[in-house]
């Protein structure tokens, strides 16, 4: 009994033997090898995959999976051309393989080759009959390929085996219109309404009688949308802007507070719509109809308060309106709900700016700043607030950190140096000044602002006039229009001597705004009174009085009796 148990193991252990050897064959090991590929593939691990499946195809050029999932791979990276060819040996070493085909097609497709595709999907058509993927990606071709009819025809044959759907009429109403037959294309739509309504057919031709200047029509398409589903979004507002056209207001706020309290509708869609109204509509509207916005907000932040799209329209509605505590609240309320945003960051210490908040201002900059280091535009905000504070210390700390931290940014560096002249020029530092206006004309010998400054400054203290002429001169070309930069022009070349050939660039500069400065007044006073035009003179001089109220022109009145004394009168 031993020895036939001994016998029977012996020829299990040669059968087993024997199984192994077969499930090890070298076909079934580069099957194992695809596998192993695809899994790499799965995992992201493309060119882990590629490196294996191209081992498989050398030792077995017939391995159609593989070819196709070394296609799959390059497409991965981008490499269609390697794709495709391996996708055409994919197929033509199994041609009857449905997802091969379609695979090929698709990356014909992608690389507008639309005729090779459309052959394609024609084949697989007659092949798989069924399949009604098919015949949608098919139309889509013939399409992109400009073949309506043919699109059409293909529609035709969908619904004749897979019924009439919604999606395929609303494509033929699209197609058609695409042709411009217009006509055509509602009658089709309306076809299929009057067999199978819908809120999105009916709000399609709602939106046709728009598009028709048929209001009333449209209107009776929305309501029919909405009768079927209450809180059918693009039936809301479709409906809402009929209302507004027509001039329906109360049916209009009515329709709107409805749709920005829909439980289904984006808040993008909602706030899109709602800015379009509040920055594109008379504001004459915004004005009389301002405590129904107001309720539209409410209603909107009700439902989104934390929402960083709703935030922001509310605070601009209420900045627009005035109303910068309550605006305020609201971009405040955004910043801390959405730490991480830069743009609400941005939108909220760009207010500040606007609202000249400068405290807030100063301290939100520089958080923002802190929060976003590789944006040092906010640094120029905080800049801005401590200039408007009169910290000019802070201001020059500013300048300096913005030059640290952005030294390859020309734009920055340029407004920097501008701004440190500025300030050692109101501390009373002409040298360190024009030391940093040189810095900033470095970086842009034509950047107009300080060149206009520096050559102003110059001739304040009477001192390189010809630098200054020089300087100016750039001004003016740049633009030619500028009443300050004519101002300083025409100022320098009274100071050479010259009045008469500075009295046009001061008459210039009255037709450009230069009739709201006191200062430009004034200058332009003592050229006419060079020029012994002392009844002109004394006319620019009482119009400066009233333009001084500032003191920007100092002891103006005494200086004016001075003149008088001096003309004689």
């Amino acid at each position: 009994m031993k020895r036939i148990i001994k016998y029977l193991s012996v020829i299990i252990l040669a059968f087993c033997i024997a199984q192994l050897a077969v499930a090890q064959s070298p076909k079934a090991i580069l099957e194992n090898h695809v596998l192993s590929a695809v899994h790499k593939y799965d995992a992201g691990d493309i060119d882990g995959a590629i490196k294996i499946l191209t081992s498989v195809v050398e030792q077995d050029p017939t391995n159609d999976a593989a070819y196709y999932y070394l296609a799959q791979s390059y497409i991965q990276k981008r490499e269609l051309d390697a794709a495709e060819l391996y996708l055409q040996k994919a197929v033509e070493l199994d041609g009857k393989n449905f997802w091969y085909r379609q695979r090929l097609a698709t990356l014909y497709a992608a690389t507008s080759r639309g005729e090779l595709a459309v052959a394609i999907y024609e084949k697989l058509l007659e092949d798989f009959p069924k399949k009604s993927d098919i015949y949608l990606e098919l139309v889509e071709l013939y399409a992109s390929q400009r073949e309506i009819d043919k699109a059409l025809e293909t529609i035709k044959e969908v619904e004749k085996v897979f019924g009439v759907t919604e999606s395929l009429a609303v494509y033929r109403y699209n197609l058609l219109r695409l042709t411009e037959r217009k006509e055509e294309a509602y009658k089709s739509l309306e076809e299929y309404n009057q067999k199978y309504s819908s809120p999105y057919v009916l709000t399609t031709l709602a939106d046709w009688h728009i598009s028709q200047y048929k209001d009333s029509l449209a209107l009776a398409y929305y309501s029919e949308a909405l009768d079927l589903d209450s809180e059918y979004a693009p039936a809301q507002v479709g409906k809402a802007e009929v209302l507004r056209m027509t001039r329906n207001y109360g049916g209009f706020f009515e329709m709107l507070n409805k749709f920005v309290r829909n439980e289904d509708a984006s808040v993008g869609a909602k706030t899109d719509y709602v800015m379009a109204i509040v920055q594109r509509t008379d504001p004459k509207f915004l004005r009389t109809f301002s405590s129904e916005i107001d309720t539209v907000m409410t209603g909107l932040l009700a439902k989104h308060d934390n929402d960083s799209s709703a935030l922001d329209l509310a605070g601009l509605w209420y900045y627009n309106t005035g109303r910068n505590k309550q605006a305020d609240k609201c971009f405040k309320k955004n910043v801390t709900v959405h730490p991480n945003s830069m743009l609400t960051a941005a939108n909220y210490v760009e207010f500040l700016m606007y609202a000249e908040m400068w405290e807030e201002l100063s301290s939100e900059a520089m958080k923002a700043f802190d929060s976003f280091p590789s944006e040092p535009s906010f640094l120029e905000l905080a800049s801005i607030a401590a200039y408007n504070l009169e910290r000019y210390d802070q201001v020059m700390e500013i300048c300096d950190k913005v030059l640290e931290v952005a030294p390859k940014d020309s734009s920055m560096t340029l407004r920097a140096w501008s701004t440190k002249g500025d300030i050692y020029h109101e501390l009373g530092d002409s040298k360190k000044a024009y030391k940093a206006y040189d810095k900033a004309l470095k970086i842009n010998p034509d950047y107009v602002y300080v060149l206009n400054n520096y050559a102003y400054y110059l001739s304040v203290e009477g001192k390189n006039l010809k630098k200054a002429y020089e300087m100016s001169k750039k001004t003016i070309e740049a633009e030619p229009d500028n009443a300050t930069y004519l101002d300083t022009f025409g100022w320098i070349i009274y100071l050479q001597g010259r009045p008469l050939e500075a009295k046009p660039f001061f008459k210039r500069a009255m037709i450009y705004g230069g009739k709201d400065s006191a200062v430009i007044l004034d200058h332009y006073a003592d050229v006419l009174f060079a020029l012994k035009e002392y009844d002109m003179a004394f006319v620019y001089w009482n119009l400066a009085k009233q333009k001084n109220s500032d003191g920007e022109v100092p002891d103006l009145e005494e200086k004016i009796k001075r003149k008088k004394q001096e003309a004689g009168r």
